[in-house]
């Protein structure tokens, strides 16, 4: 990056004075059970397992509402929401700003905040705030923006470690709704599905200093977020690309093998995120494409079943438990249905017509479901039937990005407040 662009980025921070405890715990910050410090919660799944959920056996009391603790304006953006060591994260745009806010997880408080222009214009008239989830990681928040820069802050105090422009850096394409990949850091690398040229599709950044350490594919970018998970004593990162699923060594960038996954339609996306079980992996998407079941051994992977009439994830990722998938099926625009699916045979076990788009999250043997209405729905996740134990509004539409949960607590925003609720 040249040096007019390296200017253009900057911080300030909230407060002048910092206690040297608070900057020892955040830098050797490592991941608790009940932190959320990415996309889809600490491994990636969807599922929650952490303290402070203190439901009944028979699920929430009836008449049940979470109480808000706090709430606070927020600008454009789907970025979900990550908590870690008592603070949240959130990753949003004000003007032609993108703003990163570190706060209070309890209160709401600000520690400090971190910004730099942004000049992302969506084609279709959506949203133009950033649409990938921050990682927290290594003492450091790692964020990636809708216009392709990569950046790296300082947890503790905001300061701005590095950053790449990868549309600069790779030529990556802006495609439907610019940049998407939520970064996924893996030992002491960041790796992101970038849609880059010349072999960049997908690339590995040194988490300390940014520096590229690896590129792999020539695929387009999808919607997709990367998942790092170990099959037979093998770590792998699993990127699903347009093109269809991408297996990587994460250290060196070899890729194993390559599963075509995708539809015809040219405005086809893969956004769910692959479901990783043992060494079976599910995929899904939707315009066409459906659901499929791999098992992956060693560098090879064999197809199970396949089909377009037993899960098709549009945008949110499914959630498995005790042998069944949970998740949405159909079009987001058209109405979707809630389905629980037998992973090893694709056997749709129940069907919940018109139940709308949304996200759906995993804690214990209950469905936290947010839905784009701004109500949460609490259900059973059972393959027995569909049964919900509670529901309520939290906030008002639209609520498209997924929401957090750490120690107790969920965090929602809408297209204009971020809000944070007990479930105790």
């Amino acid at each position: 990056m040249d040096a007019s662009r390296e200017n253009e980025f900057y911080y300030y921070s909230g407060r002048e004075v910092r206690f040297i405890l608070t900057f020892l715990i955040l830098t050797c910050y490592t991941a608790r059970g009940e932190d959320w410090p990415q996309f889809l919660g600490p491994a990636r799944n969807g599922v929650y397992s952490g303290v402070g959920v203190e439901w009944t056996k028979n699920g929430p009391a009836p008449g049940w509402k979470p109480t808000q603790i706090w709430k606070k304006d927020v600008g454009q953006g789907f970025s979900a929401p990550v908590v870690a060591g008592g603070r949240l994260i959130i990753f949003h745009r004000l003007e032609n700003r993108a703003v990163v806010d570190c706060l209070d997880a309890s209160s709401g408080r600000p520690a400090w905040s971190a910004e730099y222009p942004t000049n992302y214009r969506d084609d279709f008239g959506f949203d133009e705030g950033p649409r990938g989830t921050p990682a927290i990681a290594l003492g450091k928040v790692y964020t990636f923006g809708a216009e392709g820069v990569l950046q790296c802050l300082d947890f503790a105090t905001g300061k701005r470690l590095w950053t790449v422009d990868t549309r600069q850096k790779f030529g990556a394409d802006k495609g439907f709704f610019g940049q998407v990949c939520s970064p996924l850091v893996e030992g002491e690398r960041v790796l992101l599905n970038l849609g880059g040229r010349h072999g960049a599709g997908i690339a590995a950044f040194d988490a300390q200093t940014g520096k590229m350490l690896w590129t792999a594919t020539d695929d387009e970018a999808g919607y997709s977020v990367p998942i790092a998970v170990t099959i037979a004593g093998l770590r792998h990162a699993l990127f699903l690309t347009r093109a269809g699923l991408v297996d990587v060594d994460p250290a060196t960038g070899h890729v194993r093998f390559q599963f075509p996954w995708r539809s015809r339609s040219q405005a086809s996306v893969n956004a769910a995120a692959p479901i990783v079980i043992g060494n079976l992996v599910f995929l899904s998407a939707s315009y066409g494409t459906g659901a499929t079941l791999l098992e992956i051994n060693g560098t090879k992977a064999k197809q199970l079943w396949s089909s377009d009439d037993a899960l098709s994830n549009h945008y949110a990722t499914s959630v498995y438990r005790d042998g069944y998938l949970y998740g949405y099926h159909g079009r987001q625009e058209y109405g979707q249905s809630l389905r629980c699916v037998e992973l090893k045979s694709g056997k749709v076990q129940w069907n919940e017509d018109g139940f709308g788009a949304g996200t759906v999250t995993l804690t214990g043997d209950r469905l936290l479901l947010v839905r784009e209405s701004g109500e949460t729905v609490i259900a059973e996740a059972s393959p027995k039937a569909f049964r919900i134990l509670a529901r309520a509004p939290l906030v008002p539409a639209t609520v498209r990005a997924y929401p957090a949960l750490a120690d107790g607590k969920l965090y929602v925003r809408n297209e204009r407040t971020l809000a944070c609720f007990s479930l105790k």
